[in-house]
Parts: structure tokens; C-alpha cells; sequence
């Protein structure tokens, strides 16, 4: 009798064990497959290329934009659709009040005369004011003749090409979104940093982008804020020359002064504009302020640290996580902050260019 009781309740028990994993593992599927669903409904929601094509050719058709890169996308259809790069559907700015405006307005209408008749036409002058509404446009249109930034080979409607950029992140791997969903974010920076080039190409890589923050540092155009310094949106060609991917981010800093200033705020968390560009709450107000804490290149170091000091040459690795960190601390509103800037930067241009000059890999 005891040995029925002792097997009925171990049968009880096993049947209740795998009944309750049966369930979570329903459930595990049921939760996933739901995020995967959602996933790709904003994904394909937001990425037709097929659709974007047709409604920018059906307008170039009737005459209502017009642009150097509209007759190879609607015509000879040698302009294709690639991969989506985005699925956010706003990524509009204003132009906002510019050094040497009228200067700007000149080098605007240049690249908006798509066919160099010297006259801007209707449909041109629609699609450059469509465009107008995108910072990476207008980056794009002030800093055309940097190295870093990709060249703007032409446009139609709101649609824009620029060059080919063959290594489209700073570091890591490309994997497809399915799978990313399901990697934990520590796990895949430590993954990402596997994947890198040597270490005298990460280190002319790293020069471009000081380069770049150089460039967009209180320029002829004014100051432009590097709001989102992530590795995704950096790039770098097959000679490692640095080649930003998006900088749809990077904003004029007086745009930011009006989009963050008077923002109602409880603590500092509230003042930040897109990832990195953070001001202060003023507890007295509740609002945000409006000056930015920290600069490009603190952002840029912080960004640079782990890459450039994985595999670092023994030599100079003490002095060049020395500088970093001296980089890392700069802040906005310290004394002689100018001064700072720019003595930092020119250290570490000299220090890792000096380690790189001779070798092959560079």
C-alpha cells in the first residue's frame, strides 16, 4: 500500500514538474515571438522601400521635386534601395541661426542647382527645403569638403545619396536584428571589441574621428553637438579613414539651446537630448538649462577608451589612457575649456600618430 502511495505521488509530482515547464516554455514562446511580431511590424512599417520609391517618382513625374539623382532612381532605375538603416520615423530639425548666414544660403543654393544650369528650379528648390529639414543634409551641405564626412553624390525629393561607406560601424558585428534581441547589451560590447582591426588601424580611425570633432568645433557655421556618439554611427572606408554614418545627432548647438531650455525637469535625468547631450536641472526653477554639460570630445574619448586601449602598444598605453581620461573629464563649463580642447586633442593626435607613422598597417 505505502509502495502505491509513494509512486502515485512521484507520478503526481513528475506530472506537475513538467506540466509547470511545459507552460513557462509556452509562455517563453508566446513573449517572443510577440516582440519578434513587433519588431518587424514597425520595421516593415517604416522601411517600404518600394513605396518610398514610388511616391518620389510619382511626384518627379509631375514636376513637383526635382534633383540629379531622380532621373537614375525613376528612369534608368540604376539607383536601387539597399538595406533600411533607420525605422525612426522622425529626424527633422530646424536650421536655426547660423554664423555667416548668408554664406550658408550661398553654398545651399549651389548644391540645390542639381543640374548646374545656374538657375534653382521649382522642383529643385522644393526638394533642397524637403531636405533642409534633415541635420545629416545640412552637415552634409556645410562640411562637403572634409574628409569625414561622406560625399553627397545627389538627390531627389526628400531622398538623398551619399558615397558608399564599406565598414558601416566602428567596431563589431553585424548581426540581424532577430538575433540581437536576445543578446544581453554586456555581453555584446565585450563580443563587438573582438571584432576589430589592428591596433594601428583602430588608432588612424581614432584620429578621423578627432579630425571630425575638430570640424564641427565653433566651425564657420557655427557649433554643432554630437548628440548620439554610439560605434554604430561611425564608420570607416577600406584605407581605415573614418567615415561618419549618421548624423542625423549631431545638431546646431543654438537648436539645442531651444529645444532643451524650459523643459520641465525633477532631477538632471530629464535634461538629455537624444543620448549624450545632457544639461542641468535648476532645482529652484524646475526647468532644464541650457547649456550642455559635456563637450564633443569628452564624448568622443569615452567612446574611443576601451578601443584604443585593447591591444595598445605597452609603451604607451600608461600615457595614452593618462590623456584619455584627462579627455574623458573635460567639462563645458571649466575654465579656459577652449584652451583645454584643443591642447588635449593635439596630444592625442601627436600620440598616436607618432606610434603609427611607420608601420605598415596604418
Amino acid at each position: 500500500m505505502n509502495d502505491c502511495y509513494v509512486l502515485f505521488y512521484s507520478q503526481a509530482r513528475f506530472s506537475y514538474v513538467r506540466m509547470k515547464y511545459l507552460f513557462f516554455s509556452w509562455l517563453a514562446v508566446f513573449v517572443g515571438s510577440w516582440i519578434i511580431y513587433v519588431q518587424y511590424s514597425t520595421y516593415t512599417e517604416l522601411c517600404r522601400g518600394k513605396d518610398c520609391k514610388k511616391i518620389i517618382c510619382d511626384k518627379y513625374k509631375t514636376g513637383v521635386i526635382d534633383g540629379p539623382a531622380c532621373n537614375s532612381l525613376c528612369v534608368t532605375e540604376t539607383l536601387y534601395f539597399g538595406k533600411c538603416l533607420s525605422t525612426k520615423p522622425n529626424n527633422q530639425a530646424k536650421l536655426g541661426d547660423q554664423g555667416n548666414l548668408s554664406e550658408l544660403v550661398n553654398l545651399i543654393l549651389t548644391v540645390a542647382d542639381g543640374d548646374k544650369d545656374g538657375q534653382v528650379s521649382l522642383g529643385e528648390a522644393k526638394s533642397a527645403w524637403a531636405l533642409l529639414q534633415l541635420n545629416e543634409f545640412l552637415l552634409m551641405v556645410i562640411l562637403q569638403d572634409k574628409e569625414h564626412t561622406p560625399k553627397l553624390m545627389g538627390f531627389c525629393g526628400d531622398l538623398y545619396v551619399m558615397e558608399s561607406v564599406e565598414y558601416t560601424s566602428l567596431y563589431g558585428i553585424s548581426l540581424p536584428w532577430v538575433i540581437e534581441l536576445f543578446i544581453p547589451s554586456g555581453f555584446r560590447r565585450s563580443m563587438d571589441q573582438l571584432f576589430t582591426p589592428s591596433w594601428p588601424r583602430k588608432a588612424k580611425i581614432a584620429i578621423g574621428l578627432l579630425e571630425f570633432v575638430e570640424d564641427v568645433f565653433h566651425g564657420p557655421y557655427g557649433n554643432f553637438l554630437m548628440c548620439d556618439t554610439s560605434a554604430k554611427n561611425l564608420g570607416y572606408n577600406d584605407k581605415y579613414d573614418l567615415k561618419m554614418v549618421d548624423m542625423r545627432k549631431i545638431v546646431p548647438e543654438t537648436n539645442l539651446k531651444e529645444l532643451i531650455k524650459d523643459r520641465h525637469c525633477e532631477s538632471d535625468l530629464d535634461c538629455v537630448y537624444g543620448t549624450d547631450c545632457r544639461t542641468s536641472c535648476d532645482q529652484s526653477t524646475m526647468k532644464c538649462t541650457s547649456e550642455v554639460i559635456q563637450p564633443n570630445l569628452a564624448k568622443a574619448c569615452q567612446l574611443l577608451k576601451d578601443y584604443l586601449l585593447r591591444g595598445a602598444p605597452s609603451e604607451i598605453r600608461e600615457e595614452l589612457e593618462k590623456q584619455l581620461y584627462s579627455c574623458i573629464a573635460l567639462k563645458v563649463t571649466a575654465n579656459q575649456m577652449e584652451m583645454e580642447h584643443s591642447l588635449i586633442l593635439n596630444n592625442l593626435k601627436t600620440l598616436l600618430w607618432k606610434k603609427i607613422s611607420y608601420t605598415n598597417d596604418s
